[in-house]
């Protein structure tokens, strides 16, 4: 699948984020080394501890579906940004655990531009098990 076609669906995944609160909606799709994509949005809580954002959801997601650590392909993160919308810092970590340093992390801005990364351009020092 390629970086648009992933971004797309990271995009229409916003509008089922719930965000009562802050009103901002985020989209992600994760592509798995299988082909398989699972999405993810931001679900917000009025204790703001209890929020969890899109990245997250989709990465627990595909771990509760079986998928294990070493079978993420790609991840594209969209939202209503006038710059391009990068992962938050415990989204980042959670993508350390999972994934390798070397996947290709795809950000969007409102332009629809796309921003392709790697997830150790996001994060060049992280915390890992240093097994990946």
């Amino acid at each position: 699948m390629n970086k648009e076609l992933l971004m797309e669906s990271a995009r229409k995944m916003k509008v089922t984020a719930y965000v009562p609160y802050s009103k901002f909606p985020v989209g992600v799709a994760l592509l798995l080394k299988d082909g398989t994509v699972i999405n993810g949005v931001n679900v917000e809580n009025v204790s703001l501890g209890a929020t969890n954002c899109a990245e997250r959801t989709a990465i627990f997601t595909a771990i509760s579906n079986g998928y294990n650590k070493g079978e993420f392909q790609a991840i594209a993160v969209a939202g209503d940004t006038v710059d391009f919308l990068p992962p938050c810092s415990i989204c980042r970590q959670v993508l350390a655990e999972f994934c390798s340093p070397e996947m290709p992390v795809y950000l969007t801005n409102e332009n629809k531009d796309i921003l392709e990364l790697t997830l150790k351009d996001l994060l060049p020092y992280a915390f890992t098990d240093l097994e990946m």
